[in-house]
């Protein structure tokens, strides 16, 4: 087997900031780090949540790393295969036109030494969208930190459902039979489909149709059912409801635009869950992203501050009730808990329905924390929409939720709906779409 070359990948402070395991990612490679970056990681790491503790992780790390050798001459990390160097000289020749007090620029100006002495490719590492364009506006290689999501096939994203023409045979036997084993099925796009991913089986024989799930290695039957007053309004949601009441099902995600029913359907269902006794609690958090102002600079306790961001489930609660009288008396008695996600580390959550909005604005590496944070008789639930990210260092591909689905979409235990109606109004559907 041919030994790939190793390259040199210089690393902005974004990809530490966003990843952990950054660094051990890029195995069989050389690794620089500018200085610069050590300041700015220096800023974050007094910060609460995972940027902070990423930032005081590599503080550690690199200061463990000084007793192997020089960082400047650069130490070898033999359990990654990398060598790690942290590099204080610059060279603005050829790049001068470059503000030399920005900090990227002098990030790319790193990149531009050490590519002029030492004849050969560098490639600047970031998160950071703008610092690629600068780099290849002045001839330097820069690439996005792809290890979260290069699997993701970007043209074909999983949708939790396929439409799949069938013989008449195979659905006049789910409905007789309720289920169907896969060891009776020929059709490989049925026995290649992912565990609870829903199949909506058309045969041209009398226009015959059937929804179906897969369970493990049965395709199961899916009929429209009115659980507790909430009426499905499409298949999108009838599949919806068919995971978020599966007992067997810990982790749904559900996506599309907005006002198609993934916050009412998911907010419904756990208020089954509470007045069923089945569930004690409903968590809430989403992760605090502001066009504005810091959660920080709001005043009053951390309900009050995380008001705004509870606004959803307020609507929700006033639409279906006429007032919050039921709402704020669950909030009274405890069983809605607000968690904002930037300090649920090292809570765990029993009997609870865990509700993530938004979660298209968190990394994998923020849901992965409050994942971990679903305890014993938990149901977890990530809403958001993909098209919708603010986070500026993340895109549809790249966002945890996206992560999430793809990574988890054959696991028993999970499930996911895509949403693509949505029935807020005429106008929201219109501008959705057109702008």
């Amino acid at each position: 087997m041919e030994k790939k070359p190793r390259k040199t990948f210089v690393i902005d402070t974004s990809v530490l900031l966003y990843d952990m395991n950054a660094l051990f990612n890029m195995q069989g490679n050389d690794i620089v780090i500018p200085i610069v970056v050590l300041e700015e990681l220096d800023r974050f790491k007094s910060r609460e949540g995972l940027l902070g503790e990423n930032a005081r992780f590599f503080n550690r790390f690199l200061d463990d790393l000084r007793k192997e050798g020089s960082l400047n001459k650069g130490v070898f990390y033999e359990n990654s295969n990398i060598s790690i160097r942290v590099n204080p000289n610059i060279s603005w020749e050829d790049i001068e036109e470059l503000d030399k007090s920005n900090n990227d620029n002098k990030i790319i100006a790193c990149a531009n030494f050490i590519k002029k002495k030492n004849n050969c490719e560098v490639i600047v590492i970031t998160k950071d969208i703008n610092l690629r364009v600068k780099c290849d506006s002045v001839k330097i290689s820069a690439n996005d930190y792809y290890a979260d999501y290069e699997f993701i096939q970007k043209d074909n994203l999983y949708k939790g459902y396929t439409e799949i023409s069938v013989d008449s045979e195979l659905i006049n036997m789910l409905y007789s039979n309720k289920s169907v084993s896969l060891f009776k099925i020929k059709n490989d796009v049925i026995k290649n489909s992912s565990q609870n991913e829903f199949l909506v089986l058309k045969s041209s024989i009398n226009n015959q149709s059937c929804l179906a799930v897969k369970k493990e290695e049965n395709i199961c039957i899916v009929e429209k059912v009115s659980r507790n007053g909430i009426e499905p309004k499409n298949k999108e949601q009838i599949f919806a409801l068919n995971l978020l009441n599966d007992d067997n099902i810990s982790l749904i995600t559900l996506t599309g635009i907005p006002g198609s029913g993934k916050t009412f359907l998911a907010l419904m269902t756990a208020l089954n869950f509470i007045q069923s006794e089945k569930k004690k609690r409903i968590i809430f958090t989403r992760p605090i992203q502001t066009v504005g102002k810091d959660i920080g600079f709001l005043p009053g306790d951390i309900s009050e501050k995380m008001s705004p961001w509870l606004a959803p489930i307020v609507d929700n609660f006033r639409n279906q009730f006429g007032d919050l009288t039921y709402f704020e008396m669950m909030l009274e008695k405890g069983q809605i808990d607000v968690a904002p996600l930037s300090h649920i580390r090292g809570r765990s959550f029993n009997d609870s329905i865990i509700i993530v909005d938004e979660a298209q604005n968190a990394t994998v590496h923020e849901l992965k924390t409050v994942i971990t944070r679903t305890g014993k008789n938990s149901k977890i639930i990530l809403l958001g929409d993909i098209e919708q990210v603010d986070l500026p260092y993340i895109n549809k591909f790249s966002n945890g939720l996206t992560i999430i689905i793809e990574k988890l979409k054959e696991e028993k235990i999970t499930g996911h709906v895509n949403f693509e109606k949505g029935y807020r109004s005429e106008l929201a559907n219109i501008a959705s779409k057109l702008l």
